[in-house]
């Protein structure tokens, strides 16, 4: 219990920590210093609240399409502390969540709106202008957070942003283990779990690790969406296998 209340407490200061980097620091900053600063301070939130986190695999330089599966809302944070360049799309709701949203935010990350339909398509065109920029751009194919050694079913519709650009596609897999197992249901962050409870789970959580594998990229160009999603699923559902 009291290792749980030190680990949010230095969780929690290191987030006030991080607002205050972007609001007062970040003006100043090019974007490579910026993008510094997110792989510090992301790499030291998860070390704030326990977790360790072994990589496997790089990425590839230049523009990018990064295709991971979801498991918590620490995912964002266990890949920047590794590519600060990628630019999420994320739910809008996270505008709404006090503290994070500001750190969100300041990693130019894109929002969805998941209620209506026609803002895929908006943010299909954005993920396409930022590609062609020579950005890299993450997304979770399957939309929501899953429980961790099975896979949700992936949505296409986003990746056709890397098929009309020509771009290359990455896998990544994400696994958060602990000394219970190789899927720890601390991590988990399904169904009505708050974020506040995800914290104080993951701060009691025992020998937590994120392991974060990076395939190697995949050409998008000419591919039909639905076949290079249902591919870019099993790469990643057979990693999570071993």
């Amino acid at each position: 219990m009291l290792r749980a209340v030190w680990r949010l407490s230095r969780a929690v200061l290191h987030g006030v920590h991080g607002v205050l980097i972007v609001l007062l620091v970040f003006p100043s900053l090019p974007r490579a210093g910026r993008r510094a600063r997110i792989a510090w301070w992301s790499a030291k939130m998860l070390r704030m609240l326990g977790l360790r986190l072994e990589v496997r695999g790089s990425f590839k330089p230049g523009a990018k399409l990064i295709a991971a599966n979801h498991v918590s809302w620490l995912d964002i944070m266990a890949i920047h502390a590794v590519c600060p360049e990628a630019r999420f799309v994320s739910k809008a709701d996270v505008q709404q969540w006090p503290l994070v949203n500001r750190l969100v935010a300041s990693a130019e990350t894109l929002y969805l709106e998941r209620e209506k339909r026609r803002d895929a398509l908006r943010v299909m065109h954005q993920i396409a202008e930022a590609l062609k920029a020579g950005d890299t751009v993450a997304v979770f194919p399957e939309g929501t957070t899953g429980p961790g050694p099975e896979l949700l079913p992936f949505h296409a519709n986003l990746l056709q942003s890397a098929i009309a650009t020509g771009t290359p596609v990455q896998p990544v897999v994400l696994r958060f283990a602990d000394r219970h197992g190789p899927f720890s249901t601390a991590a988990q962050f399904v169904g009505e779990t708050t974020l506040k409870q995800s914290l104080w789970l993951l701060a009691r959580g025992e020998g937590l690790v994120v392991h974060l594998t990076v395939l190697p990229p995949q050409g998008s160009e000419h591919a039909d969406r639905r076949a290079l999603s249902e591919y870019l699923r099993e790469l990643i559902a057979a990693e999570l296998a071993v």
